[in-house]
């Protein structure tokens, strides 16, 4: 009896215990095919970001063409062809003058002014060109005057103007204003010249 009772408690407990070890198993089994998983979703993750973040960088990259766009498109509206004028300003200047103002007026309007710092000095010297005025004019004929102020000739105050006539027509208007040094008279020269488009 006693030993029925061993055998019966044996079997109760194999029935119990079994389940248990293949479950343990099972749970040893699919450990690693969650590591993989976890792998793969950490994979899909990290590709994910990647994605994520061309998707960004296109976004960027888009948004910059339609803001040039927008800013030529604007410029088109604002300063459409056949009533544009643009004023540019170089100087070639070495000895006979230093540039410290500029101003310009179309048919007697100030259109523009411009103070001038050593560092704006230099890089027009070196052979920048700075964009004084860009507008609209009617077609017709226009005086443009350009009235420049700086150092002359033996470090004095120098005051100067460039006038020129223009007519406009049906293409936009580009005009250089130039200061430039004269050897042949020891003076700086300022005028205007039309760029062919």
């Amino acid at each position: 009896m006693r030993r029925n009772n061993r055998y019966r408690w044996a079997l109760l407990l194999c029935l119990f215990l079994l389940p248990a070890v293949q479950f343990s198993h099972a749970d040893d089994d699919t450990a690693p095919a969650a590591d993989k998983a976890g792998a793969a979703s950490a994979d899909q993750a990290g590709g994910a970001d990647s994605n994520l973040s061309k998707d960004v960088e296109d976004l960027k990259s888009d948004a910059l063409k339609l803001n040039r766009d927008l800013l030529i498109l604007e410029e088109e509206l604002l300063f459409p062809a056949n009533t544009q004028v643009a004023i540019f300003l170089s100087v070639d200047v070495g000895k006979f003058f230093r540039l410290d103002a500029v101003k310009v007026s179309i048919d007697n309007e100030l259109v523009a002014s411009h103070l001038y710092t050593d560092r704006q000095n230099d890089a027009l010297i070196r052979g920048g060109i700075q964009r004084l005025y860009v507008g609209n004019v009617k077609s017709g004929e226009h005086e443009i005057t350009a009235i420049f102020t700086g150092i002359g000739p033996d470090q004095r105050e120098y005051k100067r103007g460039a006038t020129t006539k223009v007519t406009k027509g049906e293409d936009p208007l580009m005009l250089e204003a130039r200061v430039y040094d004269s050897t042949a008279t020891m003076q700086p020269e300022f005028d205007f010249k039309e760029w062919e488009l």
